[in-house]
């Protein structure tokens, strides 16, 4: 199995829009929703749900009342800030959300009332849509270790990819440049980066291409809506030549890519638009260097 993982610089600029066509496009394939903070891929390819599981993560410390000598201790050892005092109970309660589990307080605990166990952070799910099977995940709010469950996510993909005797692994990536993004790309046969002509466009995508450089991946690229700045297209294109990034292709501005999302759909299953042609012509380039 080849593995593509799309990726952006930064948050709106058609990744998921353009991973999902993708997955239409594509045949024998599993697509992974490797977002997990901000998963929207379901809304397009309409996943129903077959299997799901718990995503376990880390330590949370919660006070056992009955045990509490309200003693303070917890409140002055947390360096968080995550102990407070209830004047209600006279007790000192753990918020979840600010515990980042290190354990201080239930190591020190003079009578033993701090409960240390195990944190639920999120959600995993195996579906099936009418485009093949989709591995995607929820991440609790205010959970982390988001950068885990990316690679839990891909993990199962590919166990399902190898059941199904899949030939690609096609992965809906994170924004940005942070741990999640290198969890999704670590260890993956290609990379797709999607940016937009822009200043602050250019420079992600300069961010990614380091960060993916760092990896040894080979990487491939696009603009989305290009005509809205010819200008600053020219210069990613000319961007890429310079740094090697085998530049794929030029997506225009169309209004159907929104239609498209309304009526839950990609835009290459919509209509034959300007955004979808040339979103199958960029297809076709990257079946041609890589899958």
């Amino acid at each position: 199995m080849k593995e593509l993982v799309v990726i952006s610089g930064k948050g709106g600029t058609g990744k998921t829009s353009i991973t999902a066509s993708f997955a239409v496009l594509s045949k024998n394939s599993v697509v992974a929703d490797c977002d997990v903070d901000a998963a929207d891929l379901f809304l397009v390819l309409n996943p129903k749900m077959i299997t799901s599981g718990k995503f376990i993560s880390g330590k949370k410390a919660s006070i056992i009342s009955e045990k509490c000598l309200s003693c303070g201790k917890c409140f002055y050892l947390c360096k968080f800030d995550a102990v407070s005092y209830d004047d209600l109970t006279g007790k000192y309660v753990i918020c979840d959300t600010a515990c980042e589990g290190c354990g201080v307080c239930a190591a020190f605990c003079p009578a033993g009332a701090i409960s240390f166990t195990e944190r639920e952070c999120g959600e995993w799910f195996i579906s099936k849509t009418s485009h093949g099977t989709m591995v995607h995940a929820r991440l609790k709010i205010g959970a982390e270790n988001s950068g885990k469950l990316v690679s839990l996510v891909r993990k199962i993909a590919r166990e399902e990819g190898v059941k199904e005797k899949a030939e690609k692994i096609i992965v809906d990536g994170p924004p940005g440049i942070g741990c999640p993004v290198i969890a999704s790309v670590t260890g993956s046969d290609a990379v797709f980066a999607v940016t937009e002509p822009s200043l602050s466009g250019k420079h992600d995508l300069e961010r990614v291409s380091e960060l993916v450089g760092h990896f040894n991946l080979p990487l491939f690229a696009c603009v989305n809506k290009w005509d809205v700045n010819p200008e600053i297209t020219l210069e990613i294109e000319k961007f890429c030549v310079k740094k090697g990034i085998f530049f794929c292709g030029k997506i225009p501005y169309d209004k159907n890519v929104t239609k498209a999302q309304i009526e839950g759909k990609s835009v290459v299953e919509y209509d034959e638009s300007p955004a979808a042609r040339e979103i199958s012509k960029i297809w076709g380039n990257l079946c041609g260097k890589i899958l």
